[in-house]
């Protein structure tokens, strides 16, 4: 199951992307080909198969997982700016791209680098799974690793959600609103990925489904976002403020 929910996934990103193409060759929302294109690398890289030989063309030493982390910081970054845009968000445009914003991403990019120095990563392992395995301070590290890893996609999530909450009971049209629902129960599906330590492993899916969850809604939120602008000839948010610029 775990396998069609991730290839599935992926096609929906692959698909949307796709979609994006010829208007980000025209220059037109550029930054909505970059988030689909983004999550579809980030899906790709979260397969076993793809990572493994991904990894061993980067050495097999799992710098492909630090490859993933990054990707999903860049994803996650590029949705908090197009969600704050398109919604008129200010206060939350600032704390993901404004002084505070960057201050968190650097801070927690520096953490993730520095935790994956210090551990022992030899050996391709999807997940990092077999090296969590490993006796000693490896598997603290690893769960450090990945605690960094959730923190900031975490951090944009419950920016974003305040936001999202009000454009869901708004008078904004109808697609908009279900596309708010949508970002919303994303943003919270991520928020509670900072509660992975707490399920037992033999929930372990369970991390799965959050993630994917998550996903899922972000990729079908912005894509009901670009169709309710096509419908409504981009006049269906508020006005803009100078942040967007």
């Amino acid at each position: 199951m775990i396998a069609i929910l991730q290839w599935s996934t992926l096609a929906i990103c692959v698909v949307v992307a796709a979609a994006r193409v010829p208007s980000a060759v025209r220059g037109e929302n550029r930054s909505l080909f970059y988030i689909f294109a983004l999550m579809a690398l980030a899906i790709l890289l979260s397969i076993e198969a793809p990572y493994l030989a991904v990894d061993q063309a980067m050495g097999g030493v799992n710098a492909a997982n630090l490859l993933l982390r990054f990707v999903i910081f860049g994803a996650i970054y590029f949705v908090g700016i197009r969600i704050t845009r398109g919604f008129n968000a200010a206060d939350a445009y600032r704390l993901i791209a404004g002084r505070v914003g960057m201050s968190v991403l650097a801070v927690i990019s520096v953490v993730v680098v520095a935790v994956f120095l210090m551990m022992e990563t030899a050996g391709s392992s999807a997940g990092l799974s077999a090296l969590s395995a490993k006796d000693g301070p490896n598997e603290v590290l690893v769960e450090y690793y990945a605690a960094a890893g959730r923190a900031y996609p975490a951090y944009v999530a419950l920016v974003l959600l305040p936001a999202m909450c009000r454009a869901c009971r708004s008078t904004l049209p109808p697609l908009v609103r279900m596309a708010a629902l949508l970002l919303a129960t994303g943003s919270v599906a991520i928020g509670l990925s900072l509660l992975f330590p707490l399920i037992p492993p033999e929930s372990g899916s369970l991390r799965f489904v959050i993630n994917y969850t998550a996903v899922l809604c972000f990729v079908v939120g912005l894509a009901l976002i670009w169709a309710a602008r096509v419908r409504h000839g981009g006049k269906m948010t508020p006005r803009r403020t100078s942040t967007e610029k």
